[in-house]
């Protein structure tokens, strides 16, 4: 199938499980995860409709997406790779959604870059569901300070974001994502990839990050 086939094929999907919810978003959002997609796959998609793009690294973003932003103003930008406190300056200039808020010194880093710029893109707090110690993510029990902290920052955050464990059952991540995005009045949750974003959609996610069911595999980096 080609790329426009394939996001064809996944928003039906969303579609239908939008319908099995079990805590239904508002909307829900394919983010088309185009990490080491060449320019001509990211045009075919574009030429479809799709408007959201998820990367997972700013320097390789930076050479992609600048030109596409100016010829589709429309286009949506979200960073959804750990971020360097080293990389603010280019990850606010470029991106119009961080997934990726982890730590205090990251969100430190975002006001500083904000009060400087007067920019900011809105802010998803990635949480580490599987308390995973290789992974990005604050851990569940941190959360709450995170997201107080941030608030106490003036940073336009809007949801959460998880990546459940290789081999999880992912549910309980989801279901643990939603009791925290609904404690903390966070409207926006972003969850579920290619293999698990119908149920994701089941557990009220507003953005579903897809990458190799649209653009096919690619090797890891």
């Amino acid at each position: 199938m080609s790329i426009s086939e394939n996001l064809a094929d996944i928003l039906a999907r969303i579609a239908a499980a939008r319908k099995a919810a079990i805590a239904p978003a508002p909307e829900t959002k394919l983010v088309a995860v185009s990490k080491t997609v060449a320019e001509a796959g990211i045009r075919e998609a574009l030429a479809a409709g799709q408007r959201i793009f998820g990367e997972n690294r700013v320097q390789e973003a930076q050479a992609k997406f600048p030109a596409l932003k100016s010829e589709f103003p429309d286009l949506e930008l979200h960073l959804i790779g750990p971020l360097q406190t080293n990389k603010v300056r280019e990850a606010v200039a470029l991106f119009d959604v961080i997934q990726t808020l982890d730590r205090e010194r990251l969100a430190d880093a975002l006001a500083a870059e904000r009060d400087k710029s007067s920019r900011c893109p809105r802010l998803f707090i990635q949480v580490n569901t599987g308390e995973e110690p290789q992974k990005a993510g604050v851990l569940p029990r941190d959360a709450a300070a995170l997201i107080a902290y941030a608030r106490e920052k003036n940073l336009p955050l809007v949801g959460l974001m998880c990546i459940p464990p290789a081999g999880d059952d992912a549910a309980p991540h989801f279901a643990l994502l939603l009791k925290l995005a609904r404690e903390h009045g966070l409207d926006n949750l972003s969850m579920g990839m290619s293999g698990d974003f119908e149920l994701a959609v089941k557990f009220g996610a507003t953005h579903v990050r897809v990458g190799s069911a649209i653009f096919g595999s690619r090797p890891q980096i």
